[in-house]
């Protein structure tokens, strides 16, 4: 008698449904992995204007008042056109920096804002300030 080898269909079943369980968690994994990915040079983009804002609270007698693009050398002017991932980078009253990302490969316009504000006078650095984070990224997790 001849011996038959292979794999019986309830084998392969289990193969199949192991692999579409591990695609059902890791792709959208990968995704949102690739999206924070891509936002980071969105993220990334506004360092010149903290610091820039930073500046500006420090030679302005620790006051924001006058912190915003155009007002203060300090700060670089606004940009606008998207490069790369960043359609837009601009700092408005009292130094919040409002950057966008673009609306393509991936991304949807989200929004990464940072608002700054002086630090408590019992802080381990005097005279500083500390940036809150807020906008559309938050909600989607990206940020």
């Amino acid at each position: 008698m001849k011996k038959q080898a292979g794999f019986t269909l309830i084998e392969l079943m289990i193969v199949v449904a192991i692999i579409g369980i591990l695609a059902a968690i890791a792709v959208p994994q990968y995704q949102t992995y690739t999206k924070k990915a891509k936002f980071s040079e969105v993220v990334q983009a506004t360092q010149p204007y903290k610091l820039g804002v930073e500046l500006c609270y420090q030679n302005n007698a620790n006051t924001l008042t006058n912190c915003v693009a155009g007002t203060s050398p300090d700060i670089p002017a606004n940009t606008t056109g998207a490069a790369g991932f960043v359609n837009s980078v601009a700092t408005a009253a009292s130094g919040v920096i409002t950057a966008t990302a673009v609306s393509s490969n991936g991304l949807s316009g989200e929004t990464y804002i940072l608002t700054p504000a002086a630090a408590s006078a019992s802080a381990t650095v005097a005279n500083a300030l500390t940036w809150t984070i807020s906008g559309t990224c938050k909600s989607a997790g990206i940020c």
